[in-house]
């Protein structure tokens, strides 16, 4: 729905209302507080934790809703994805004028100038941003079937174009472009199906720090990556223009932290989303900043009753206050604490560009599951188009993996950790942010484990289908220093029970037809008395 005023109407009023917003940003919690930013905000905030690591580590960063979810999906969707092309760094590789051949994204400058124009800017291309075709309840419903238990969205890329209805930043998706609310219209329909929300934020590299460097300006065939945009003082990048100035960085580096920090609480005042996940570069806003977001993130979901949770890459928040997330790839082991793991649909840009192509649903399971085994839990990306269709290809792996967790429910959500996560002979594939890669090549002869929260039932993955009317030999069944015996072993799905035996420390079955197992995942059930 359109706002009764167009953003042309208001720029002057809205412009004089960011220079105040800004001054005052520090109070920005209090005045949602007061003024019920959101519909559960009636009783004032209660600052149980004050902004230091030493109170914001007495909050315990694991609750059992998270511990319980296994699976949430959000999605890269934004200006960037009007062009389609190479990636979401789109907007920053169109000003990267000087990139050798070969080079990631070497190839953008030269297709947007032969495309769109040597004077087309990034900014040009809101316009054309409409997503006409968005349907807040059907993308949830989408979510929801699935499997996922948690669904959101990137708020804000490095772009520092935002995605929510924002009185702070006037590169808004309510004021121009769809002219639509998304954050505010697809969190409001994750809740209605009581599924938790994440919003996830970039916008820690929109700041521009190469003004004074030239050494990294765009065409110093040495960009500097700190910052989204390539400096270039003849180009828009530069500009000190009142509006695009926010949009391109270009304003004061304390001035910016208020303004990252007030776009980010403002988020959390109006959505009330239980989950903020922060990408990398979080660690260039100074600490005060980080623990003043940490500590209205925890007040603010407290008071109105919720079990927040906040997430960081690599060691940008302390592991004390928030969960670890690893991009594309997981642990080699289970982990002392729970953690995430956001993974993409596609083989190869988290937002939409033509010719996208994408994982198949067998491999996301499976290494799903082995995120799973080591208390991990997924987040999966998915990349719908600038006019709000997610394409028909990236809904059917979601409907398969959403079959294969129906089908063995019991299996996924409310499981906790084994003794070991399981055995193999997978070939281990390194990723590219530490751990292992989300893409591994798992077969039959891999198994995984996790269990029921009482300890009394052992859930085996099997990830392929195994060859039926076979005896297998299962090791690593039992917990170590426990008299454990077996009561039954069946086939989680289909509930075929099955012949078994055991001898020292192994466990052997007779698997039974193949009809009676999954050739994604077969998942057995080793029930003890």
């Amino acid at each position: 729905m359109k706002k009764p005023n167009s953003y042309h109407h208001k720029k002057t009023e809205q412009m004089n209302r960011i220079k105040r917003t800004l001054k005052i940003a520090c109070l920005l919690a209090i005045v949602c507080s007061l003024f019920e930013c959101t519909p559960k905000q009636s009783k004032q905030i209660v600052n149980v934790y004050e902004p230091s690591w030493e109170s914001l580590a007495k909050y315990n960063t694991e609750p059992e809703w998270f511990k319980d979810a296994k699976l949430g999906i959000y999605f890269h969707w934004g200006i960037y994805s009007v062009p389609a092309f190479s990636s979401e760094w789109y907007p920053a590789w169109m000003y990267y004028t000087n990139l050798e051949k070969g080079q990631w994204g070497a190839d953008v400058h030269d297709y947007h100038v032969k495309t769109y124009g040597a004077d087309f800017n990034y900014h040009d291309f809101i316009p054309m941003f409409k997503a006409e075709h968005f349907n807040a309840a059907q993308w949830a419903d989408l979510f929801q079937n699935a499997g996922a238990k948690f669904a959101g969205l990137v708020a804000e890329h490095h772009d520092g174009f935002a995605m929510w209805d924002s009185e702070i930043n006037p590169w808004n998706a309510a004021d121009m472009g769809p002219e639509k609310d998304i954050t505010g219209e697809l969190l409001s329909e994750l809740k209605k199906r009581d599924m938790k929300t994440i919003t996830t934020f970039h916008h820690a590299r929109n700041l521009q720090r190469y003004a004074n460097d030239s050494t990294h300006w765009a065409n110093s065939g040495n960009v500097g990556m700190d910052s989204h945009y390539a400096y270039n003082p003849d180009a828009v990048t530069s500009t000190i223009d009142e509006k695009l100035k926010y949009l391109y960085g270009n304003i004061p580096a304390d001035e910016f932290h208020e303004y990252w920090l007030g776009q980010v609480n403002e988020v959390v005042d109006k959505y009330a989303p239980d989950m903020i996940w922060f990408d990398s570069w979080l660690d260039f806003i100074p600490e005060e900043y980080r623990q003043k977001m940490v500590a209205h993130h925890y007040n603010t979901a407290v008071s109105r009753g919720q079990e927040p949770i906040t997430f960081y890459k690599q060691e940008d928040l302390p592991d004390s206050v928030a969960l670890i997330d690893i991009e594309q790839g997981g642990k080699t082991d289970i982990s002392e604490k729970y953690w995430l793991t956001d993974i993409t649909i596609s083989d190869g840009s988290w937002c939409y560009t033509n010719g996208l192509k994408y994982k198949t649903a067998d491999l996301i399971i499976r290494n799903m599951i082995d995120v799973w085994s080591k208390k991990g839990v997924v987040l999966l990306n998915v990349s719908p188009m600038a006019n709000g269709i997610i394409p028909q290809e990236q809904q059917d792996v979601l409907k398969a993996i959403g079959e294969w967790i129906k089908k063995h429910e019991e299996a996924v959500y409310s499981t906790r950790v084994h003794s070991i996560f399981g055995y193999g002979i997978a070939e281990f594939e390194k990723g590219h942010f530490g751990g292992q890669s989300a893409t591994m090549k798992y077969t039959k002869d891999d198994v995984r484990f996790t269990k029921s929260k009482d300890g009394n039932t052992l859930y085996v993955y099997l990830l392929g289908l195994p060859e039926p009317n076979t005896e297998i030999e299962l090791e690593h069944v039992f917990e170590t220093n426990q008299n454990q015996d077996i009561s039954r072993v069946s086939v989680v799905g289909s509930g075929v029970e099955l012949r078994w035996s055991v001898s020292g420390d192994k466990l052997t079955v007779t698997t039974p037809n193949a009809e009676a197992m999954d050739e994604i995942a077969t998942v057995l059930k080793v029930e003890f008395l």
